[in-house]
């Protein structure tokens, strides 16, 4: 197992070298890949409750954290791809997320920061 998130990118940047697959990994493709594991997540979800949805049964559970797992695989690629510093944009957002939502207007409340 990789000990970091850039060792994590190069191991799925060799994957892909080795099967001469970088030539399909375009941002285009890595974007669309990414919504179809998204769309394939949301399938294990569709139709169950607020309960059954919090307490996923064993097997139910695995088939989602590989769908999750998929998903962060492409998003991992297109980053690669683009030479986006994921961790960075992750920290970013995070603090633009902060100015948008402080804490003394949005605690409890599930309105979007256009709203109050």
């Amino acid at each position: 197992m990789p000990d970091t998130f850039e060792d994590l990118k190069l191991r799925l940047r060799q994957f892909a070298i080795d099967r001469d697959w970088e030539q399909f990994h375009s941002p285009k493709n890595m974007a669309m890949a990414l919504i179809g594991e998204a769309g394939e997540l949301i399938e294990h979800f569709q139709w169950l409750t607020e309960k059954q949805s919090d307490e996923l049964p064993p097997g139910k559970l695995e088939e989602v954290r590989l769908e999750m797992a998929d998903i962060l695989i492409y998003l991992i690629r297109l980053s690669d791809r683009l030479g986006v510093d994921l961790l960075q944009a992750v920290e970013d957002k995070i603090v633009l997320n902060e100015r948008k939502y402080p804490i003394e207007k949005v605690r409890g409340s599930a309105k979007k920061y256009t709203e109050y």
